[in-house]
């Protein structure tokens, strides 16, 4: 994905000033500072296939081994749906939300409600519920 597209998460920004300054900074020490910008670049790695990412911001006590994406599934727009707690403050947050995608020309929605995490000042993707 490029720098100058526009961002997958749809917050209006590129892609490179928004979800891609996580994707290829996390390493460095760019993390979200929310659990609901966590969910938005969790989404958006997704889109552009940086599974890297998504098992780094993956909680350790529920992380899988190894992640593959199904390259067919494209992903077209996310709508957060509620969020409690995730601030800066908190230590816990949850993030409901409706994923849209395209696959085998069909359309389709997934809908989670996600737990995150906060230790050691990064928000972690816990687990969620479809």
């Amino acid at each position: 994905m490029d720098s100058e597209d526009r961002c997958p998460c749809l917050s209006g920004e590129t892609y490179g000033a928004c979800c891609g300054r996580f994707h290829s900074g996390y390493a460095s020490g760019a993390w979200p500072g929310t659990a609901q910008v966590l969910m938005r670049s969790r989404y958006s790695a997704f889109a552009a296939g940086a599974v890297d990412y998504l098992l780094a911001t993956w909680h350790p006590s529920t992380r899988p081994v190894e992640l593959v994406l199904d390259t067919d599934t494209v992903w077209r727009r996310l709508d957060i749906l509620r969020t409690q707690g995730g601030g800066p403050f908190d230590e816990r947050g949850m993030v409901e939300f409706a994923a849209h995608y395209r696959h085998d020309g069909e359309s389709g929605v997934q809908r989670e409600t996600s737990r995150f995490v906060r230790e050691d000042g990064r928000w972690y993707y816990l687990d969620g519920e479809l």
